[in-house]
């Protein structure tokens, strides 16, 4: 293989070609006007051509330095980007999501480490739906917007939508779940100490919203959730957060009905940044994980 050039030199050359003046030159690589004509004159001797017309008024490109200066700027852009892939593979992403995503989010994440183990990602659940940029230093985050009205800032994922979910084996047997009517004979778990989630979807279905007297509280709704999976009870649950759970066959729906509450949930970066390639791949990722969760 034929010696290549020493990549100080060929810096030198690109640094020059660009200022076309040996001076200016010398002054953005911080060494002398001397020392930077010595380095063309000596990168010409190797190459057995001359770079550069010396001029009068400056300097100008020769043919051969024309048909070189474009694939060293390449070269020097590869070795940028192959440095910044290089110390990004080094820094996990940091990323915030509400605990009740999980159960949506920590397949998808798992799934993704497997396509890209190059691109690590730490994540951090919190019983808070919100983020705080100005004094959390996460790289993106997921927030569930609860009220209806205007779409926020960030990427959509998907709208909350209630419905009951509990164990298979509640849908079978003497005891079964087949009508409204037969909740009075389960405990229903609430994801919160309030009875909204049930309320709202007792109502939007035409039940006695009654039925909510025998019940049971959870601080999260993954808590909720692992007690109906365990058959003590019927939850109330966003569909596209157990779906993974019910084509496992962990859950089951025993009604159709799905109530949208207005809430949402998005994908968020900090304000003012420009998310780095790897995170903006990330983020696309996610979004179209989202898409099929929505389809499905």
């Amino acid at each position: 293989m034929k010696r290549l050039p020493p990549l100080p030199a060929l810096h030198t050359f690109l640094i020059t070609a660009h200022h076309c003046n040996f001076t200016r030159a010398g002054e953005h690589l911080h060494i002398t006007q001397g020392a930077v004509s010595r380095q063309i004159a000596g990168l010409e001797d190797q190459l057995g051509f001359a770079l550069f017309h010396r001029q009068a008024r400056g300097l100008s490109l020769t043919e051969q330095g024309q048909a070189l200066l474009p694939r060293i700027e390449q070269a020097f852009n590869l070795i940028d980007e192959a440095i910044e892939h290089a110390s990004i593979r080094r820094t996990p992403l940091q990323l915030k999501a509400p605990s009740c995503l999980l159960r949506w989010l920590m397949p998808k994440l798992q799934d993704w480490q497997t396509l890209r183990p190059d691109v690590p990602v730490e994540l951090t659940s919190s019983v808070h739906h919100g983020v705080d940029f100005r004094h959390e230093a996460f790289d993106a985050a997921v927030v569930y917007s609860p009220l209806p009205g205007p779409k926020r800032q960030g990427q959509h994922l998907f709208d909350e939508q209630l419905t009951p979910v509990c164990a298979p084996q509640l849908l079978e047997g003497s005891a079964s779940l087949n009508s409204l009517r037969d909740l009075e004979q389960h405990t229903l778990l609430h994801p919160s100490r309030d009875q909204r989630d049930w309320a709202l979807w007792l109502s939007a279905a035409g039940a006695d919203v009654a039925t909510t007297r025998k019940g049971q509280y959870f601080d999260t709704l993954d808590l909720a959730m692992s007690v109906a999976a365990q058959g003590n009870g019927v939850a109330i649950g966003d569909w596209s957060l157990v779906g993974d759970d019910v084509k496992a066959g962990r859950l089951a729906i025993p009604f159709d009905l799905k109530v949208k509450t207005g809430a949402a949930y998005y994908l968020v970066c900090p304000p003012r940044s420009e998310p780095s390639a790897p995170l903006r791949e990330l983020m696309h990722w996610l979004v179209e994980k989202a898409a099929e969760t929505r389809s499905g």
